[in-house]
């Protein structure tokens, strides 16, 4: 089973919850040459939505959002997870950062229809280096 484990950061930018909000920021990044490796969007209450936006170079994200007057919360730390789509992939890394003791507090999944997934792993500030070194990486 091959897949890659990589440490990532990621920002929030919280947005009124209209048509079209998504849309202004993605299309802001793109526009300025900001590339990003996953993107998530949930309410957070009856009016807001919250984006998080997984940049592929954080340091360009923070300085093109600064210049551009976007309001970013971050960067916090994950952990991105990308490999071939078999069965159990997702257990078989869950499993390991199980067994040292650190809990997941969130993440997502999603196959590509490809053969391949990518998958989000959200741990607490104070275990992201157990759950890295666990990990290998």
């Amino acid at each position: 089973m091959a897949y890659r484990i990589r440490r990532v950061e990621y920002f929030h930018a919280t947005v009124v919850d209209q048509p079209g909000e998504a849309f202004k920021v993605l299309s802001t990044l793109a526009g300025l040459g900001v590339n990003l490796l996953a993107f998530t969007a949930v309410p957070v209450g009856p009016d807001s939505t919250q984006l998080t936006l997984f940049p592929e170079d954080p340091g360009k994200m923070r300085s093109e959002a600064q210049k551009a007057g976007m309001a970013l919360d971050g960067p916090h730390r994950a952990l991105l997870v990308q490999g071939d789509d078999e069965l159990g992939a997702l257990a078989i890394v869950h499993e390991r950062i199980y067994r040292s003791n650190v809990n997941v507090y969130a993440s997502s999944a999603i196959a590509d229809g490809f053969g391949k997934y990518g998958h989000l792993i959200y741990v607490r500030p104070e275990d992201y280096e157990r759950a890295a070194r666990a990990l290998e990486i």
